[in-house]
């Protein structure tokens, strides 16, 4: 049953977005300016109006939480080490992925799409609750452990969640799918040589 809810959610989910993907091409063959144009005529939920497309709406609503999580594990570094790389990486984190949420956050609002996708689409590299509760537990050493290979599992999901608007039409989507491939790859790299010096 549970299963078979979710099915029908996906399902009526990734219509929706294929819906909102058509009309959103629509108005842009049209040749109207999606910036200067809010009435809204072909699509009453306004949600091209913004110039955001349903994949990069989509994108938005999955990679806040994703970056949500990011934020949370980097905050409890605050708490739970002394590691001064641990905390710097930590640091770096937040203040690449706070204002990101916020800049997506925005999407969504000026699109007239909700926050929630109503389903969920199995966001890579998230932890589960089970290994948020270790890393809540785990203290110096450990938590730098920990940490460092959750973040890494987390970064690599979101490197691929952002192909999903590497090639978008929207400008401004398109350049926060490449600061995010940019920045988190470097960090990647920089936590694979932090975990192989432990």
């Amino acid at each position: 049953m549970f299963n078979k809810k979710y099915k029908i959610a996906g399902i009526t989910a990734v219509a929706l977005a294929g819906a909102v993907s058509l009309a959103g091409c629509t108005i842009n063959i049209g040749g109207q300016d999606s910036n200067g144009m809010m009435n809204g005529s072909m699509m009453g939920n306004n949600k091209s109006s913004s110039g955001f497309s349903g994949t990069d709406i989509m994108f938005a609503q999955m990679m806040i939480p994703h970056h949500q999580q990011a934020v949370d594990m980097s905050t409890l570094a605050e708490t739970h080490t002394t590691n001064p790389e641990i905390l710097a990486l930590a640091k770096q984190i937040k203040d690449a992925q706070a204002p990101e949420i916020k800049q997506m956050t925005d999407w969504i609002e000026s699109s007239g799409a909700g926050m929630d996708m109503g389903h969920d689409m199995g966001m890579g590299g998230m932890l589960s609750e089970e290994q948020m509760a270790a890393l809540e537990n785990a203290q110096g050493a450990a938590f730098d452990k920990l940490y460092l290979e959750g973040m890494i599992g987390h970064h690599e999901g979101a490197l691929q969640m952002a192909k999903m608007i590497e090639n978008s039409d929207n400008a401004e989507a398109k350049q926060l799918a490449a600061n995010i491939v940019t920045s988190q790859s470097a960090e990647i790299d920089k936590m694979k040589q932090m975990l192989a010096g432990m």
